[in-house]
């Protein structure tokens, strides 16, 4: 494709898609007992235990050479320009990276900092990379990618904010901090940070919160629709077949496993429900 659209791990992709629609995803880093990688090459289930025992995790954003390999890899495959959208630079200096890389390429590179991350990113991708494989030119492919990050909605169910706190990614969602335990907090990312929604008494009523504000979000709008955790259970599911009967618009619902990124910076008990109109 003339255009190339590049974006990294924390936008949750499914490896299929990503592949069907020639999507680089470039690996933020985790760094855990001194060893640094990318994250696709840990065990997502050791680093959940890993998580929950109290070990220290944590996050780098990608060194600028992975960007720029996997925009020579872009070049070299036919692109004369590559669309590269990314985590909010809020919560990452992943566009940071990306932008010192960029200036290293022969062909036009736009690095988009998308103010948002999860699906809500990923969405705004593969909406970028269906336009280029229609034929759109770049102004096309960023105007298309623009309105569906701009129309998503990130909703998060967390156990607990001590991750966030650890992390420091917690932004105005700190007014929340201190509340008693059997209180849990719900999230979204608003501005480029982790905002506030509400606080709920329970884990089951925040879940239904989550659900009914998916719902409202959706409206009757035709909308993509996604599910993200760490480790799917019979919780994300009962979610997936819950709101896939009470959205009437859904274009499609995926369930996917959270970028371990994330995980590490929300916990491993979270759970993430995006919501994308289509443009």
């Amino acid at each position: 494709m003339p255009v190339a659209v590049i974006t990294d791990s924390t936008a949750c992709i499914p490896d299929q898609l990503a592949a069907q629609w020639g999507i680089a995803l470039v690996q933020v880093q985790i760094e855990v007992d001194g060893r640094l990688d990318d994250e696709s090459r840990f065990d997502r289930t050791e680093l959940i235990e890993l998580l929950r025992a109290g070990r220290p995790v944590s996050t780098r954003p990608p060194d600028p050479g992975a960007f720029f390999w996997a925009y020579q890899d872009a070049v070299s495959a036919g692109a004369d320009a590559i669309v590269s959208l990314h985590i909010s630079g809020k919560l990452s200096a992943t566009v940071d990276a990306a932008r010192e890389a960029a200036q290293q390429v022969r062909v036009p590179v736009y690095v988009i900092d998308t103010g948002t991350t999860s699906m809500s990113l990923g969405f705004t991708a593969l909406t970028a990379a269906r336009t280029a494989a229609a034929g759109g030119q770049v102004q096309r492919v960023l105007d298309a990618a623009q309105r569906r990050c701009q129309a998503s909605s990130e909703l998060i169910y967390v156990d607990t904010l001590e991750y966030l706190r650890r992390g420091g990614r917690i932004g105005a969602a700190s007014a929340l901090l201190g509340t008693a335990l059997s209180i849990k907090p719900l999230l979204t990312v608003s501005g480029g940070q982790v905002a506030p929604l509400a606080r709920v008494p329970g884990s089951r009523r925040a879940l239904a919160r989550i659900a009914d504000l998916a719902v409202q979000r959706a409206g009757e709008a035709k909308v993509d629709v996604a599910v993200a955790c760490a480790t799917p259970s019979d919780r994300e599911m009962s979610m997936v077949q819950q709101l896939r009967s009470r959205i009437p618009g859904i274009n499609d619902i995926l369930l996917v496993p959270a970028s371990t990124v994330i995980a590490a910076h929300v916990g491993p008990g979270a759970l993430g429900v995006t919501v994308a109109p289509l443009a």
